[in-house]
């Protein structure tokens, strides 16, 4: 498997890799990139298509007064679109020296293919883990789409192993108030996971809110997703009488547990079995004293 932070196969040929918004290039004091211009601010633009929709309020405070401070001291990366300066790699950067109110703004000035852009893009924010699950999937499903790629040919473009490519293009099966719950945090991608395989719209939003309403884990999601094809155990019919006599017991046996106690009748010679309700280890030690005395 490639390495995580790898460029992709040929980008770094492309670009200085200290020009990316990379963890690894942070507001550095120490080492400026030299810029090949400095524009004004007004005449640069985001790419309207770059993955990333959502960008941290405080990260960029935090980062606009870092450059009151001391400057840009790595510029951001652009192509000339006649008129304007389109940001390949950047808008971080860029929204920041907004905050901080600079008039100017160093700039790299590269020649790209759209779809270099497109690359460009993705790798940028995905080393920095800045894109949520779904702008990530959507990521990967444009290189696809428009550049008729393979999914292992994304996969080695990106550094990431083909079964995290496909894992991730699976969320956009989901419906679109289930991804905007993954979007919102409300949901992990473990969860989203777990519902993939419920195709009526209606109900993977119903499982989503259940799992966010109760706060359930992965494991008890994928136990009850399991658990809706199953039939539903059908109980065995006993007699009237036989019914109060239980249901008499189960109640002196709730008074003396302190617990649900329900009693199954098995049919036959009188056969079945007692159910006792615990919830939590230290209710079970209480409920085996009780027994025990």
């Amino acid at each position: 498997m490639a390495a995580k932070k790898g460029l992709g196969k040929g980008l770094d040929s492309l670009i200085p890799s200290n020009v990316l918004d990379t963890p690894d290039n942070k507001q550095k004091k120490d080492k400026a990139q030299t810029p090949d211009s400095v524009v004004d601010i007004n005449l640069v633009e985001p790419n309207r298509d770059q993955p990333r929709k959502v960008f941290d309020e405080d990260a960029l405070i935090e980062l606009a007064d870092s450059i009151k401070q001391v400057g840009l001291l790595q510029p951001i990366l652009v192509q000339d679109r006649d008129g304007y300066y389109e940001i390949i790699a950047g808008e971080r950067r860029w929204r920041a020296c907004k905050l901080a109110g600079l008039k100017e703004i160093p700039v790299i000035i590269r020649k790209f293919t759209e779809q270099e852009i497109v690359e460009i893009s993705i790798i940028e924010n995905i080393q920095r883990e800045d894109l949520n699950p779904i702008e990530e999937a959507m990521a990967y499903k444009r290189l696809l789409d428009e550049f008729n790629l393979k999914q292992d040919e994304v996969a080695e473009k990106v550094s990431k192993n083909r079964t995290t490519i496909t894992n991730s293009l699976r969320l956009l099966k989901l419906t679109e108030e289930v991804q905007q719950m993954i979007v919102d945090g409300k949901l992990s991608t473990g969860h989203a996971r777990a519902i993939i395989s419920i195709e009526n719209p209606a109900e993977q939003v119903e499982i989503a809110e259940k799992i966010f309403d109760n706060k359930m884990s992965v494991r008890d999601v994928e136990k009850y997703i399991k658990s809706l094809g199953k039939p539903p155990k059908q109980k065995r019919k006993i007699n009237d009488s036989l019914q109060v006599v239980y249901s008499n017991l189960e109640e002196q046996l709730k008074l003396i547990l302190g617990t649900k106690v329900s009693i199954l009748s098995k049919g036959g010679e009188g056969s079945g079995k007692v159910e006792i309700e615990f919830y939590s280890h230290d209710d079970l030690d209480r409920i085996v004293e009780l027994i025990k005395r």
